[in-house]
């Protein structure tokens, strides 16, 4: 009970100060959402990306020099995903590391035969169950200033740690009541299946194809194009988005 009596009277501490106008800049310059948003929204976002900034622990890596602007970038893409939710600020995130650009990791996978595999695996970003979430720079900045092209690994690996609010990877995140998870089911797997079916058959899709790897990619994926192919989304999608905006409660085609 005390401690968080400290945490709510460092954050009411933290948010009485008046929003860095350097901080500012960076959202303007690298966050192209930042602009659709309306006052209101600008505010709500300032103040929970403070937080989120203030109470999370950044390490660069491979080289990379933590930055403020590379904080504010991540903090405000992050914050973005849960501007209209309630939310405890990513609670399963303690830490973010930084690579200056894509990095290798090592990948430990089981084959069909049962044979244990291990080698390296070139990566722009990753959420561990358990752990950080560790993002490339460079393709953080890319992704954040374009807002259009249905790429954002912020928003992709902050989507799997909302993924994991209920202990599990399988692209169902926590949701509010059984009729939202009935519907999650029918529509989810629904559009799951058929891009699952356009991808074997060579078609062209919205979502990028690397959604059809599982479940919880594909709702990954489809959290970086329900903010950023918005209105294609709305059109050829309706009922995965009407699931997204009621689940983010986002709107973010009208914006």
């Amino acid at each position: 009970m005390i401690f968080d009596w400290i945490r709510e009277h460092h954050r009411k501490e933290l948010l009485a100060a008046p929003f860095p106008a350097e901080w500012a800049g960076y959202l303007e310059r690298n966050v192209s959402h930042y602009a659709l948003l309306n006052q209101e929204e600008r505010a709500k976002l300032q103040d929970d990306l403070r937080v989120f900034a203030h109470e999370k622990s950044w390490e660069g890596c491979g080289g990379f020099e933590m930055t403020d602007e590379a904080r504010v970038t991540i903090a405000g893409l992050a914050c973005l995903l849960v501007l209209a939710r309630p939310h405890d600020y990513f609670a399963n995130v303690e830490s973010i590391l930084v690579y200056p650009t894509g990095y290798v990791a090592r990948d430990r996978a089981v084959g069909p035969d049962g044979v244990v595999r291990e080698g390296p695996s070139a990566r722009l970003g990753e959420a561990w169950r358990n752990g950080p979430v560790v993002l490339s720079w460079l393709d953080v900045k890319t992704g954040a200033m374009n807002g259009q092209d249905g790429r954002n690994v912020v928003l992709h690996e902050f989507a799997h740690k909302l993924d994991l609010t209920d202990g599990s990877a399988n692209g169902v995140p926590r949701l509010k009541d059984d009729a939202q998870y009935e519907q999650w089911a029918d529509v989810m797997s629904a559009e799951y299946e058929r891009l699952v079916r356009d991808v074997e058959h060579g078609h062209a899709t919205l979502l990028d194809e690397y959604a059809a790897t599982n479940a919880a990619e594909f709702f990954a994926v489809a959290t970086e194009c329900f903010f950023e192919k918005s209105p294609q989304m709305r059109e050829t999608h309706a009922d995965l988005y009407e699931v997204l905006k009621a689940f983010y409660n986002q709107d973010p085609a009208e914006r």
